[in-house]
């Protein structure tokens, strides 16, 4: 377990990454998706459409986990955040979704009225998902601990990822 106010969760949700949202279908299984997100005061909100499945997905089951994974095979860390989750609408919706957009368009982008406009209607709600526990991670400490500074050491031990 973590705390949202340690330094290496803070540095993660302060940062633009491409985040999984875990919600749960009506069959038990996982729906995962990637999002976009922003947090503020212990909450963190990520727009959507009211028609996606991780909306209707949250209207029956309200609860959801968001995971941060900053996707670097040479100083791989990750947060995973869950609690309960439920569905803002209206201008605060607006409020809030105008924040997410703004930390991962441009400002050219969201006045493009090719683009602006098209997210503002698609994202017509924000989830809120209240922090309920915090798990962290950072490879650049286990291997510190488990492998010695191998990893770190020999660069090439990772291969390189996908992009």
């Amino acid at each position: 377990m973590a705390s949202i106010d340690d330094p290496l969760v803070q540095e993660l949700l302060a940062g633009r990454y491409v985040a999984t949202l875990a919600t749960q279908n009506q069959d038990g299984s996982p729906h995962l998706v990637s999002v976009w997100f922003f947090y503020a005061q212990g909450k963190c909100y990520i727009a959507t459409a009211s028609r996606s499945k991780k909306a209707r997905n949250l209207k029956e089951r309200p609860a959801a986990a968001l995971m941060v994974d900053s996707r670097d095979e040479a100083a791989s860390r990750g947060v995973t955040i869950s609690g309960a989750a439920r569905l803002l609408s209206g201008e605060e919706s607006k409020r809030l979704n105008s924040k997410i957009h703004a930390k991962y368009l441009s400002d050219a982008a969201i006045h493009d009225a090719r683009v602006g406009p098209v997210f503002a209607q698609w994202d017509d709600v924000t989830i809120e998902l209240s922090v309920a526990s915090v798990y962290a991670w950072d490879m650049r400490e286990a291997d510190r601990l488990a492998f010695g500074g191998a990893f770190q050491q020999n660069p090439g031990y990772l291969l390189p990822l996908a992009r």
